[in-house]
């Protein structure tokens, strides 16, 4: 229905009840029925819920949404539990590789939490405070230029 309407991207949430029990070919069955539906170029991102998992059970999901050619692997819906973690985003970046890519998603309040999830691995933040963050980046590099005098030559490290 949301690929018929015009759908760019979809996200879905693992069957973690199923990853938790072992039951990988279920669980690749149920990510391949929605690729399936939504084809490429449409992206697919498969939600993890990590709060709820073990690090092995990241790893399977991880292993299961890469087979069954999801484009990324997303921490958390942002309802259930912690949400994202630098190690977790670490864990997940590391094991689809180069070629899918990770959503931080999930506890993501300020400018460096932003930093920290990327420098771990994450493509793409979730957050809800989207609008505060960017309030903060910019507040943070005014107070840079004012202080430093930098026109804008150069680099500026947000950590």
């Amino acid at each position: 229905m949301a690929v018929s309407a015009g759908a760019m991207e979809l996200d879905m949430v693992i069957n973690y009840p199923l990853l938790k029990e072992q039951q990988y070919p279920q669980v690749y069955t149920d990510i391949v029925a929605v690729r399936n539906a939504a084809l490429f170029p449409i992206v697919l991102k498969v939600i993890l819920e990590t709060s709820k998992l073990s690090e092995y059970d990241i790893i399977a999901g991880c292993k299961v949404a890469k087979v069954a050619s999801a484009d990324f692997v997303k921490t958390s819906t942002g309802f259930g539990g912690q949400g994202a973690t630098e190690e977790n985003v670490q864990l997940m970046k590391w094991m689809i590789g180069p070629n899918m890519k990770v959503k931080a998603s999930g506890g993501v309040k300020t400018v460096n939490d932003c930093v920290a999830m990327m420098e771990a691995g994450a493509e793409r933040i979730g957050t809800s405070n989207g609008v505060w963050i960017m309030k903060e980046a910019h507040t943070l590099l005014d107070d840079i230029t004012h202080t430093t005098g930098d026109k804008g030559e150069g680099t500026v490290d947000l950590r």
